[in-house]
């Protein structure tokens, strides 16, 4: 399995702040060894980062893209499920019953749901509004998602195990086809090897090492 380690920061470094400060990024690893398996056209470069303190787990995206699609008919999850985000799926255990998916497009908007195996999905379930912030922005070159997670629901939910939790890491980028119509593009940092796009299998999770 695939592993990323999470630096421990002291909590007083730890305060998120709603910023967007590149200094408290500086010592977390940067993990850049994503891929688009069913795709043969190149994809943007994409860094993802955490840190951690005994409070909170902070993840950082950015994505080197500028062409952002955004469906913005409305906020739903159908909307959210049609624009250019980022995913962070957390597991319990390799069945994957439960787990827990966070999809973030670049305007802050959420599509938080609970999931079972053969994508079964329960989106009356959210995340704790107490438990999670999110924040975006975009530069000339990028477009950066970064939350904060309370370890506490972490806990609660089971998903931190032996100072590790499994989770899948992914991108959504779409774009004009030539039907005028905006297909995705779908990208891992695992490679689930499956024929067609999926990231709703065991195959699909790494494993983020709590230092």
């Amino acid at each position: 399995m695939k592993e990323y380690q999470v630096k421990l920061i002291s909590k007083n470094e730890g305060n998120f702040n709603k910023s967007l400060d590149v200094g408290f990024w500086e010592e977390a690893n940067c993990l850049t060894d994503f891929c688009s398996p069913w795709e043969e056209s190149a994809i943007s470069k994409i860094e993802f980062r955490a840190l951690w303190d005994t409070e909170n787990f902070y993840f950082k995206f950015r994505v080197f893209d500028i062409n952002i699609y955004l469906d913005k008919k409305d906020d739903s999850f159908e909307s959210i499920g049609n624009s250019d985000r980022v995913e962070l799926f957390f597991r319990t255990n390799d069945s994957l019953n439960p787990y827990y998916c966070l999809e973030m497009d670049t305007s802050g908007r959420l599509m938080d749901f609970k999931a079972r195996p053969n994508k079964d999905f329960d989106f009356n379930w959210k995340w704790p509004k107490k438990d999670l912030d999110l924040e975006t922005a975009k530069d000339e070159v990028s477009f950066t998602v970064q939350g904060r997670i309370s370890i506490q629901s972490l806990t609660e939910l089971n998903l931190i195990q032996n100072n590790s939790i499994e989770a899948g890491v992914f991108r959504a980028k779409f774009s004009l086809a030539e039907n005028l119509q905006y297909e995705p593009t779908w990208i891992p940092w695992v490679n689930p090897n499956t024929e067609t796009p999926n990231f709703h299998i065991a195959s699909s999770f790494g494993k983020f090492k709590l230092l």
